[in-house]
């Protein structure tokens, strides 16, 4: 019986194969739609394709199985001023990102926040979150939102750097 305080190691401790971890459960999502209003000109586009995308969200923390959502959306192409435009889901993921808002907008306040190495962060992310983000892939993500740069980290603490 699991008592207060007591420790329970992670499940996933001492495994050595990709086989071996818990399997991932898939959400399907979709934003397929058979018209959309372009962007250009304001007038009907109707959808010449579908496409779809894998996204890693943060994980069930109830089963610990890490998420993928399957993403489904429409492409259109408007015939009165010839633009081809996608489905906006920049609410779940930036362009040609493999990760939700979710993941690292939570990866960015772990090291600026938080004050976490980038490395911590990796390993904390898939411990507490069941979501596996390179450390270097952090580190982009963190430079790019400029929180490390801008000094919020060692502000507080003289003597201390940025680094």
């Amino acid at each position: 019986m699991v008592t207060p305080g007591e420790y329970v190691p992670d499940i996933t401790e001492g495994i050595t194969r990709v086989e071996d971890l818990p399997r991932r459960r898939i959400e399907r999502r979709s934003r397929n739609y058979a018209a959309r209003m372009c962007p250009r000109c304001n007038h009907r586009a109707g959808r010449y394709a579908v496409a779809t995308r894998t996204l890693h969200d943060l994980g069930d923390f109830r089963s610990g199985h890490p998420i993928d959502l399957f993403l489904s959306y429409s492409k259109h192409h408007c015939k009165r001023c010839g633009c081809r435009f996608s489905v906006d889901v920049s609410d779940l993921a930036l362009p040609k990102c493999l990760y939700t808002r979710r993941v690292q907008q939570l990866a960015v306040r772990l090291v600026a926040e938080d004050g976490m190495p980038y490395q911590h962060a990796s390993w904390h992310l898939w411990r507490d979150h069941r979501v596996f983000v390179p450390f270097a892939t952090i580190q982009n993500w963190v430079e790019a939102a400029g929180k490390k740069k801008s000094g919020h980290i060692g502000d507080a603490l003289p003597g201390r750097g940025v680094g």
